[in-house]
């Protein structure tokens, strides 16, 4: 029970890492915030799983600050503290730089980094309140090598790890810790589909699992175990630092 009397707000938690995270944390004795930009049929399975006595489903786009606030005002009201933030949620927008649109560009900013952002600015008040607090932003093996093909995406990434250094540091003298996890490639329902759009689904998932030095997939709960640790006091002199889960990829210099 690594958590137990915590509550955390996991942001993106409808599925794939999100989702791990929530049924991990649970599992170890935190109280849990499911939150997703639309709170459907896995949300609220999940709510029931954990149990509605420690479990709330909250509908807010990270990227509506006013959102974002209201998310954590139905938590304190709920649990009455906020001791871990989790940013999970986030979208894929990959594209070429001089043909993609404002739009994708803004939706990619608005979600990956500025939600950050927006949960990070209304969880510190109450954490600095209460002179503790850890986060741990989502980030990714994109905030540290360059795919082809993939801008924004990358550039979104990178601020977030800035992120979490800057916060990191401004904080720390208050009890408060901002971490970040930086998965490579992991069978999230995202993963799934982009398998399943190829010509030859498992030849595609035996390519990417041949790419990667232990041969294999990460899992979204080898994510979720990462972000526990970051959570709990066993961490407690970890602090503006990000870790790569990626099966070794990254550190590669050439295949």
């Amino acid at each position: 029970m690594r958590l137990a009397g915590k509550v955390a707000v996991i942001t993106g938690a409808a599925q794939g890492i999100g989702a791990a995270t929530a049924r991990l944390f649970a599992e170890q004795g935190a109280c849990v915030v499911i939150n997703d930009s639309q709170c459907d049929e896995r949300a609220y399975a999940l709510q029931a799983e954990i149990g509605a006595d420690r479990a709330l489903c909250f509908e807010a786009d990270v990227s509506n600050r006013a959102a974002v606030g209201q998310l954590i005002a139905a938590t304190l009201e709920r649990f009455g503290a906020l001791d871990v933030l989790i940013n999970n949620a986030g979208v894929n927008v990959f594209g070429d730089p001089l043909t993609l649109s404002a739009t994708d560009w803004r939706r990619c900013m608005d979600v990956d980094l500025d939600g950050a952002w927006h949960c990070c600015q209304a969880a510190l008040p109450e954490m600095l309140a209460r002179g503790a607090g850890s986060i741990v932003n989502i980030a990714s093996v994109h905030g540290h090598k360059i795919i082809p093909g993939a801008f924004p995406y990358p550039v979104a990434k990178h601020g977030v790890i800035g992120l979490t250094r800057a916060l990191g540091i401004q904080y720390a003298a208050h009890g408060i810790r901002v971490n970040s996890i930086s998965p490579g490639l992991i069978l999230t329902p995202s993963a799934e589909a982009h398998f399943l759009r190829d010509a030859d689904p498992d030849g595609e998932r035996r390519r990417q699992a041949d790419l990667l030095p232990c041969k294999r997939i990460g899992e979204p709960i080898e994510v979720a175990y990462t972000a526990l640790f970051l959570a709990s006091d066993e961490a407690r002199f970890i602090n503006a630092t990000d870790i790569l889960i990626d099966g070794g990829r990254s550190q590669l210099y050439h295949e």
